[in-house]
């Protein structure tokens, strides 16, 4: 089993900032790529971005420029930075990743279950 534990959600001001952090734990081989989602409410999940275990990104159009997105690999950590957020922003968001199963034989997406992000004033 892995499991992703996401923290860093909370409330926050228009132009303001928010740190996401999501630490994968359990039994596996190793963390490939892992990323972030978000979903707004009455809205489908959509992506906001990915990193590589070599530190590649992609970044979703509607937040590029105002994001990064890093990871720690030794600590199978990956962290979202959000600038200059937008009411738009506001949504759950979630960690992804995928791992290669203990046996090293399968690969395993894992989710985090969701941190909610609120930007209002």
């Amino acid at each position: 089993q892995v499991q992703l534990v996401e923290s860093g959600g909370g409330l926050v001001q228009p132009g303001g900032s928010l740190r996401l952090s999501c630490a994968a734990s359990g039994s596996f081989r190793s963390i490939n790529d892992m990323g972030w989602y978000r979903q707004a409410p009455g809205k489908q999940r959509e992506l906001v971005g990915t990193i590589t275990t070599g530190g590649s990104t992609i970044y979703a159009d509607s937040v590029k420029g105002r994001i990064t997105i890093s990871r720690d690999s030794p600590k199978n950590t990956v962290y979202l930075q959000m600038n200059s957020l937008k009411p738009d922003d506001t949504a759950v968001y979630y960690c992804n990743a995928t791992a290669l199963t203990p046996s090293g034989v399968r690969y395993r997406e894992v989710w985090g279950q969701g941190t909610l992000v609120t930007v209002s004033s």
